[in-house]
């Protein structure tokens, strides 16, 4: 997890298969965070949640607005981008870990009235994650490919 009001970084997260990337950019207080999420739900492993909250989206979320409210943003400025969560490992849809991270973002937000205004989700593929704090452009890369989300 990273969060920064440094107008030049750039910050980047890298293979997200089943994990969840979630981006969040106030455009007023020019403030942009990431966070990489492997696992759904803490309670599997109350001992690593603690050592590593931002493993778990539903310890990760609330500390990623935390730090960036820290930085001047504003709940009400907040832009929020939901990247990866694909099923790369489990063919036969067993774990369903992707499915479940995103279905855990999604209460933990709709819980805080936040919606997220895009999304690049599912399917098979591993995917890049990239935002520019000065201007909060996110870029996705996957499959020899670039594209603005």
């Amino acid at each position: 997890m990273k969060v920064s009001n440094s107008p030049d970084e750039v910050l980047i997260t890298y293979s997200l298969g089943s994990c969840l990337g979630v981006i969040v950019y106030d455009p007023v207080a020019r403030v942009a965070g990431l966070l990489h999420s492997m696992l759904p739900l803490s309670k599997i492993d109350p001992q690593k949640a603690k050592a590593a909250p931002f493993m778990f989206v539903d310890t990760g979320i609330p500390l990623l607005f935390k730090e960036a409210y820290c930085l001047g943003a504003e709940k009400r400025n907040m832009i929020v981008k939901a990247v990866g969560c694909s099923s790369l490992l489990d063919e036969k849809g067993f774990f369903k870990i992707g499915e479940r991270n995103f279905t855990v973002l999604r209460k933990l937000l709709w819980k805080n009235n936040i919606l997220i205004e895009k999304q690049d989700i599912g399917g098979s593929h591993s995917r890049t994650a990239s935002i520019i704090v000065a201007s909060g452009e996110v870029k996705i890369k996957s499959g020899g490919r670039e594209y603005p989300l």
